[in-house]
């Protein structure tokens, strides 16, 4: 499509120009490697109510229930492999002398691809917590056991509840997080990608990085919140997009992994 390798061609002159460049990724970058996102036709939130699943209200209530749609999600992480976008955004991150990439996703398929500097927004699949956050345990620990010895855990030091690590519907972003976020958006380049710019505070991290200067893009297959917002959209997926966008940065010799 003309319009599609007009945007690429924006896009890679944009970055290949920019030493400083921070990426927001939500769910649409793991589609492609299989797992499934929250929101469209098909995602999660299609088939539950996030006060269903994703609340400390919801885990009170029925912590079977939530463990188990946990406990699957982290089945179907554990068999996917990170994708091109995935890939793409790893070589960024040795290419580019200040890159930030902050994600809302809770796969970490960005760190198995080698992506460095990674903030995980929204805490990991693979981590636990205690829900009685009792003084013996730490505030989070890792546990990639699949599948999981017990549903719901217990805590290895009072025996309590255990909850999945990720940030729920109603809870702050851990300081440490959005002190990594404040700083992303002091950049040349801001690009959100494969998020539907929903969930705040994420949402509003492309608004205002370009606020502070920044040239901003987004890049989802069918434009959402952010668009209005960016200097460019590109209606892509992420898998498909980038690639295309790295092929002719290689092609231009910017810079090196």
């Amino acid at each position: 499509m003309e319009g599609m390798e007009e945007a690429v061609r924006e896009l890679a002159r944009r970055l290949a120009g920019a030493s400083s460049v921070s990426v927001l990724t939500g769910a649409g970058v793991s589609a492609a490697s299989g797992i499934a996102t929250f929101r469209g036709e098909d995602g999660t939130w299609s088939r539950f109510r996030p006060e269903d699943l994703a609340t400390p209200e919801a885990f009170a209530r029925d912590p079977s229930f939530v463990w188990g749609w946990y406990e699957d999600r982290r089945r179907q992480v554990a068999a996917a492999r990170p994708n091109a976008a995935h890939e793409v955004l790893a070589r960024w991150s040795r290419r580019f002398p200040h890159f930030r990439l902050l994600t809302q996703n809770v796969d970490e398929l960005h760190e198995r691809a080698g992506t460095g500097g990674v903030v995980r927004l929204h805490g990991s699949l693979w981590e636990l917590q205690c829900w009685e956050a009792c003084p013996q345990s730490p505030l989070r620990w890792r546990d990639e056991t699949v599948p999981l010895t017990e549903l719901p855990p217990s805590c290895p030091w009072c025996r309590g509840l255990v909850r999945p690590g990720v940030v729920w519907f109603g809870e702050a972003l851990p300081e440490e997080a959005l002190l990594a976020a404040a700083e992303a958006v002091q950049t040349e380049v801001f690009l959100a990608i494969g998020t539907s710019g929903v969930v705040q505070p994420a949402a509003g991290l492309l608004a205002e990085a370009r606020a502070r200067g920044a040239w901003t893009a987004e890049i989802n297959p069918e434009p959402g919140a952010l668009a209005a917002a960016a200097d460019l959209s590109v209606p892509a997926a992420a898998e498909d997009a980038l690639p295309e966008v790295e092929a002719r940065l290689a092609a231009e010799g910017a810079g090196g992994c």
